[in-house]
């Protein structure tokens, strides 16, 4: 492995792929390390922020862990973070599941139920994913792309330029978003074979620069 290569943080607070991410990262040419120290985050290129559960439980979980104002303040700096499945939904200010909850803030909006119609819940499966705007995250993937998803809830972001992907299931959703230094995907990039991995390969390479 190159010794220029990012060194990515995986946020360990118990509730998320963290393995799997760790894996997915280094396949792209990443040096990881799962932590919840404070000094070890700070000291990162860039933070994935995983997360599968419910979002007030993974909330109050930051929280206990005194994790919240850590990784405000990582954003804050420019350095770059990527939430994956929930951990992208915790980007956002808040969320009405489960009575509702305040999240990150790192990104404006508000994480809603999706309006599936006569479809089933939780949506499960690949999607199309067909791309708004230009982005260094998304660069050099198809339109459409295709990931894999799992999820009851999706965000609903307040800035339309915050959008970078969306697919349906039911409604039209944003499924990819980018703000300055903050991304996320609502699917599950390590499980969503190359174009997963591409998007994944391209938040290192994001890394890689603002590190320089």
């Amino acid at each position: 492995m190159s010794p220029a290569a990012p060194r990515i943080a995986i946020v360990d607070y118990g509730m998320g792929n963290r393995r799997s991410a760790e894996k997915a990262l280094q396949r792209v040419g990443a040096r990881t390390a799962i932590t919840r120290d404070p000094a070890e985050l700070r000291a990162a290129d860039g933070l994935l922020l995983p997360g599968v559960g419910a979002f007030p439980a993974a909330m109050a979980v930051i929280r206990e862990l005194g994790l919240e104002e850590v990784l405000r303040g990582c954003a804050a700096d420019g350095m770059p973070v990527f939430g994956a499945c929930m951990g992208m939904q915790l980007l956002f200010d808040s969320s009405e599941e489960h009575g509702g909850a305040r999240g990150l803030g790192l990104l404006a909006g508000q994480v809603r139920r999706l309006d599936a119609g006569a479809r089933n819940l939780p949506h499960i499966g690949w999607s199309e994913v067909r791309w708004t705007r230009p982005s260094p995250l998304t660069d050099g993937l198809p339109d459409p792309s295709f990931l894999y998803h799992v999820h009851t809830f999706a965000p609903h972001p307040a800035e339309p330029d915050a959008v970078l992907g969306t697919t349906e299931y039911g409604e039209r959703f944003a499924t990819v978003v980018g703000s300055g230094s903050v991304f996320g995907a609502q699917s599950h990039p390590e499980k969503s074979s190359a174009h997963g991995l591409a998007l994944l390969a391209n938040f290192a390479r994001l890394c890689t620069q603002v590190a320089a």
